[in-house]
C-alpha cells in the first residue's frame, strides 16, 4: 500500500467518524476549530482563545476566519462562552 493509498484511507475513517459523531454539518475550517479547542484538557473556566489560535491545526488560519468560525459554533452550540470570564473563554460541547 503506498502512503498516498494509506492517507486516502485516514481520510475517509476520518469521515466516517465526523458523520457518526453529526460533526459533518460543519465546515472544514468550524471542525478545525472545534478540533483545536477539544485538543485541551477540560477546565471549568474554559479554555482561552488565544489558546486555541496557537494550536497547531488552526496557527495559519486567518484571524477574521477564525472568528467567524469561533462565532459560528457558539451558534451552533458546539461551543459555550465560559460563565466565570467575561469573555475570551470557552467550553467545549459535545457534538449533537
Amino acid at each position: 500500500m503506498s502512503d498516498i493509498s494509506k492517507l486516502t484511507e485516514l481520510r475517509k475513517l476520518m469521515l466516517d467518524m465526523e458523520s457518526s459523531m453529526g460533526l459533518q454539518e460543519l465546515s472544514t475550517v468550524e471542525r478545525d476549530v472545534y478540533y483545536a479547542a477539544s485538543d485541551f484538557p477540560d477546565t471549568s473556566d474554559g479554555v482561552r482563545t488565544n489558546t486555541i489560535r496557537a494550536h497547531a491545526i488552526v496557527a495559519s488560519m486567518s484571524r477574521p476566519t477564525f472568528f467567524r468560525a469561533l462565532k459560528s459554533l457558539v451558534g451552533k452550540g458546539y461551543l459555550e462562552q465560559s460563565g466565570s470570564a467575561s469573555r475570551g473563554r470557552y467550553l467545549v460541547k459535545a457534538p449533537k
